[in-house]
């Protein structure tokens, strides 16, 4: 596949940090799955990894203050 954003570099899986700012912390989610461009860097993720991520996120609004750190594989489970 080749990269929506360069369009000269080729996408392999890779992880990532994916952060996000609620409006009442901080989030970190550490060793997300993605797609990501040997030549530019650019990363995507696919929209069942999005859907968890929202999961996550509407979960953590609820309880988290200031900054959380998770791991995307033993959360998304």
């Amino acid at each position: 596949m080749r990269c929506l954003t360069c369009k000269n570099g080729s996408m392999k899986p890779s992880s990532t940090a994916y952060f996000a700012q609620l409006k009442n912390c901080y989030v970190i989610i550490e060793n997300v799955p993605c797609m990501k461009c040997e030549q530019c860097g650019e990363e995507f993720f696919t929209a069942s990894v999005l859907e968890k991520i929202d999961d996550m996120l509407d979960r953590l609004e609820q309880i988290a203050s200031k900054i959380f750190i998770m791991d995307y594989a033993t959360s998304a489970a």
